[in-house]
């Protein structure tokens, strides 16, 4: 592994990339994997990364990986009906 992470280094120094950009694209693949592997779960993506949820989230940002986020439906009335509500009693 380190022999192969050596020629990544010396592959990218002979081709002009600096450190900030070798580190921009280390972070946006490492992230982008990490994100797939939890299937879109960024607080999975984020222990696997070993990152704080927060950092990941800035970071998704940063890069523009921002994944989409699932909007859920209100439910149907008839769905609505099924459920009862609890009231809270409020003391006096």
């Amino acid at each position: 592994m380190k022999e192969r992470f050596a020629g990544l280094v010396e592959h990218l120094l002979d081709n002009g990339f600096f450190l900030e950009g070798a580190v921009e694209l280390l972070e946006k693949r490492l992230i982008r994997r990490g994100v797939d592997r939890s299937k879109g779960n960024r607080s999975g993506a984020s222990k696997v990364l070993g990152l704080h949820r927060h950092t990941l989230q800035r970071k998704l940002a940063e890069y523009e990986l921002e994944t989409r986020r699932i909007k859920r439906k209100p439910p149907s009335r008839e769905e609505a009906a099924g459920r009862t509500r609890t009231r809270r009693r409020i003391a006096k």
